[in-house]
């Protein structure tokens, strides 16, 4: 899960770092790059739930192994198109938005993996290893996607991110299997150990499916949804502006925009993982609530602490760190969400990890178009104001959240 994590961040960062040569080779503007950015995260916001209720009950095995197939081919179909292709920019949103939908149910299949693999106190390190994978995914693919960008086109870059999804999707489909019972190489310890950390129900396979109107009633689901909108929104604006924002704007070169782009993925898959680590110790001495509610509001208040003030340091060096150091902070919480939305979720932990997912995933595309409009008519600065002042109140939401509790049919 940690390889398609970062294979399925390589692939939506790569736009990114792409879209300035298609930008100059299709005449296109910001607006309508924005819009390119928004159709993938509208995509896959879009299907999170469906994603996550095709993953309860077709298993997570089948289900991401067919999504891999599925944004392999869309990734692969963009490179075929050309400056005299008809319909080109809305021909360029559905390629994106059909990639989104594809790539929409990694993470709510993960949750289902977490939630039948994983006993509940180990689940806080369990997500923090799954998503550290984002960070590293686009940590490497800056100065990757740039060296084959520079010496091989964009559409090479494309190539090579299509085929590392299909190679992984194949070795998953081999390796993976739905639940502990399912699979050859378990010992007796090892499934005797995960079971008796698990729910009995979820052992069984015995708790009945929640319907949607309990989901969407539950006042942490809530909280917790929007939380995780403000953490999308902040989050978002690394993997679609931030390269664009170095070389333009802070006027760095090609190759040194492409390394200090690397910067924030690589402190996300630190403190992804660091949090993970944190989240289960604090919650084995001081509760749940201390280690998944506690260190959420320590890490997102603290980003927005780190996005306020990098947004306004002159030096562009120092800014690339600090505001580095934010998206690290920020990601120290992304255990937190996936580990008390498995918990709550219980037998349906994709669909409620779906639903939660949208929250982010819609605070991403408001942060895809939002962000250059901000920027032409108040200055960058704000752009990276705004997601800041979300961060905080995303932090003071969590203030309201119970771990332990559990959403009733």
């Amino acid at each position: 899960m940690f390889l398609v994590s970062a294979i399925a961040y390589m692939d939506r960062v790569n736009i990114s770092i792409s879209g300035q040569a298609i930008a100059r080779e299709f005449h296109l503007g910001d607006y309508q790059l924005g819009a390119v950015f928004s159709a993938f995260v509208f995509g896959y916001a879009l299907f999170q739930a469906p994603g996550g209720w095709v993953a309860d009950r077709l298993g997570p095995r089948k289900t991401l192994a067919i999504g891999v197939i599925w944004w392999a081919v869309f990734c692969a179909l963009i490179t075929l198109l050309g400056a005299g292709f008809p319909l080109l920019v809305l021909s360029m949103i559905a390629i994106q938005f059909s990639l989104g939908v594809g790539e929409s149910v990694v993470y709510p299949s993960s949750n289902c993996v977490v939630a039948n693999w994983i006993p509940t106190n180990e689940r806080g390190l369990a997500n923090g290893i799954i998503f550290a994978g984002v960070g590293f995914g686009a940590g490497v693919t800056p100065p990757l996607m740039t060296y084959v960008l520079t010496h091989f086109g964009w559409r090479a870059a494309f190539w090579l991110s299509a085929s590392l999804g299909l190679i992984a999707g194949g070795v998953w489909y081999l390796l993976a299997r739905d639940r502990p019972n399912q699979h050859p190489a378990i010992t007796a310890p090892e499934l005797a150990h995960i079971e008796a950390g698990l729910p009995q129900k979820i052992v069984s396979g015995a708790a009945p499916r929640l319907p949607l109107r309990a989901i969407f009633a539950n006042r942490d689901m809530q909280l917790v949804t929007f939380s995780y909108f403000t953490y999308g929104y902040a989050a978002y604006i690394f993997f679609t502006w931030f390269f664009i924002y170095l070389n333009r704007v802070r006027h760095l070169d090609l190759r040194e925009s492409s390394y200090l782009t690397s910067l924030p993925f690589l402190c996300m898959a630190f403190g992804s993982s660091i949090g993970g680590w944190l989240s289960d110790r604090i919650a084995r001495r001081w509760g749940r609530r201390a280690g998944r509610c506690w260190l959420a509001v320590f890490g997102i208040g603290l980003a927005a602490i780190f996005l306020a003030i990098g947004a306004r340091v002159s030096s562009a060096h120092l800014a690339s760190f600090v505001l580095a150091g934010g998206a690290g902070a920020l990601y120290i919480s992304q255990s937190s969400f996936w580990s008390v939305s498995a918990d709550i979720g219980g037998p349906s932990a994709g669909l409620v990890s779906g639903l939660m997912n949208m929250g982010a995933q819609l605070g991403s595309t408001v942060t895809a178009l939002l962000t250059p409009i901000l920027a032409h008519r108040f200055g960058w600065t704000w752009s990276f104001l705004a997601a800041a002042i979300l961060c905080a109140l995303g932090s003071l939401a969590w203030l309201r959240v119970d771990p332990d509790s559990r959403i009733r049919s």
